[in-house]
Order: C-alpha cells, then structure tokens, then sequence
C-alpha cells in the first residue's frame, strides 16, 4: 500500500472528472463511495505477466487535496498517474465563452470540470467497441459480464465484484458462446479481437498526439471516427474529439445550443466557432443538466442471445 495527498492547481471535482471514464453504476473498474472514487487500472504491455501489472486506487477528496492510496504490484505507477488522469495537464485557459452566456455560466458554476487522461488506450477503445450500434443497457452489460468473467481480481481492500480490466491476450481468448452470452453481436466481438490483436501498437498511440492517433486508429478494420473519439475522449483527455455518428449527441447539442435537432453537420458547424476545444463545449452542456425534448423513435434493444 502506497499513499500520497495529490493537490491540484485548479479545483477538481471527481465525480465530474472521473464519470465519463467509468460505465455505469456496475462497472467493475470504477465504483463510488459517496464522494470517494474506487478504480482500477492495469499498465503492462498487452502479454506481460498479470501479476506485475495491476494496481487499485482509492481517491478521497480533502480539504488539502485529494488523498490517493494505491495497492498492487504496480501501485506506483498508478499513483504517478494520477495528476494526468484528474486534468493536470487539462488547459481551458483559452477557451471563448463570451459569445454565450449560458455556457460561460455553467463554467462559472463548475470549476472543478476537467477532461480526464487515463493514459490507456486499448481499454478505452474495447469499451467503445461494445457500445457500436447499440444501446447504452446493452453496452453496460456486456462490459460488465466480460471484465467480471475474464478480468483478475482488484488488490487491496477493494469493494466486492471490482476487477481489473483483462489483458489483450485474454481478450483474444474468450469463447464465441460468451460473446454471445453477453449479448455482444459477431461484427463487434470481431473488432474487439482485431484490436486485440494489434493492442502493442494501440498503446504506442498513447504517447501520440489525439489527431495523429485517431488517423492510425481508422486503419483498424471496424474503428471509425466514433469509436475513435469515444476513446481518445478518455485516453488522451482529447478536448476537441467529438463523438460524431452518436445516436442522440447531434439533436443533444442542436436543442442545447440553437433550439432545435440538427444532424451531424449542423452539430459541427454550431461547435465550429470552439474548434479545438468542442468536447469541453459537449461536456460543459452535460454539466449544465440539459435535458432536449422526449419525444421522437427510440433505439430497439436488440437481444443477439436470441439469434
């Protein structure tokens, strides 16, 4: 067990931080304990040996800080990892908002919102494969069943049913039929072994700029500029990587922002004005608690267990 207290320059707030990089209430590598945050992490290379890469931290806010105790063969590494992931290198200094008012008041309002850089990219990217095409129940449950099944237990002391992310050589393991069990279709479960198969040369892009890694991601057969996005949103911190090609984000930012649904297009062209930074503008429309008209179709959860 390893401890330290991490005292950032600009306010924190974890939840605010942290929740996009978790999936759902039930994910296994991220929970919360009232204002605490329990996660996961692993560091290793996609076939080095489990024991030496996994480690558990607890962050805990303080009035001096944020108190970070970490177990596990690699708790040093997660504790150095720590200021990257909670923003330190996270700038909104240049951000614009006097042409809206409304946004430069959510930001007012949430100082401690920062983009979260986990430094980890095959994971963030598997992720966001199991959530091609479906619906957020659907994607949640099957990230849930498969790290539950195949990731290792978390050291230390931390809440029962946590685990640690499986590695890449356990990804390309897994049965057909618990692909299947866990409602996760053929063409995704064959992406997610494409990418297994090339996780080396994924985490490589950890140490490239988001532009540059997003282009040489694309390259992966079943990546496109979604799936991209969704995970550098969480491995590189990227603040101007939109998720276009979401199901609700473009009508999301249309209401937010004009007052009416727009496509993928006109999502753009409204955030053109924030180019390099329009991901901090989807968040801050998160954080302001907007909610766009329920009305219209709906996704159809589709169950690939029955077929």
């Amino acid at each position: 067990m390893l401890q330290t207290t991490y005292a950032p320059r600009v306010p924190v707030d974890l939840r605010q931080t942290l929740g996009p990089v978790g999936r759902g209430p039930a994910d296994p590598t991220l929970r919360w304990e009232g204002s605490n945050a329990w996660m996961t992490m692993r560091f290793d290379g996609p076939d080095a040996a489990a024991e030496t890469a996994a480690a558990t931290l607890h962050l805990a806010p303080r009035r001096d800080g944020i108190r970070v105790t970490a177990w596990g063969p690699a708790a040093e590494r997660a504790l150095a990892a720590v200021p990257r992931l909670l923003g330190a290198d996270d700038d909104w200094s240049e951000l614009t908002l006097d042409s809206h008012p409304e946004l430069r008041e959510v930001h007012r309002q949430n100082p401690g919102l920062r983009l979260a850089r986990t430094d980890r990219l095959f994971p963030a990217l598997v992720c966001a494969v199991l959530e091609q095409k479906v619906t957020s129940i659907e994607a949640l449950r099957a990230w849930r069943q498969l790290v539950t099944r195949h990731g290792e237990r978390a050291p230390g002391p931390a809440p029962l049913g946590m685990r640690v992310v499986p590695r890449a050589v356990t990804w390309r393991r897994i049965p057909s039929w618990e692909w299947h069990r866990a409602g996760v279709g053929p063409q995704r479960s064959a992406t997610v072994l494409r990418v297994a198969e090339v996780a080396a040369s994924v985490e490589r892009l950890v140490g490239m700029d988001a532009e540059t890694a997003a282009a040489k991601l694309k390259s992966v057969r079943g990546i496109g500029v979604w799936t991209a996005a969704e995970a550098l949103q969480r491995s590189h911190g990227a603040p101007d990587h939109v998720s276009v090609g979401d199901y609700h984000l473009a009508a999301y930012v249309g209401w937010a922002l004009a007052g009416r649904p727009v496509d993928d297009d006109g999502m753009l062209e409204l955030l053109d004005p924030w180019r390099g930074q329009r991901q901090r503008i989807v968040r801050l429309i998160v954080a302001s608690g907007f909610r766009k008209p329920s009305f219209g179709p709906r996704m159809t959860i589709q169950d690939h267990r029955a077929h």
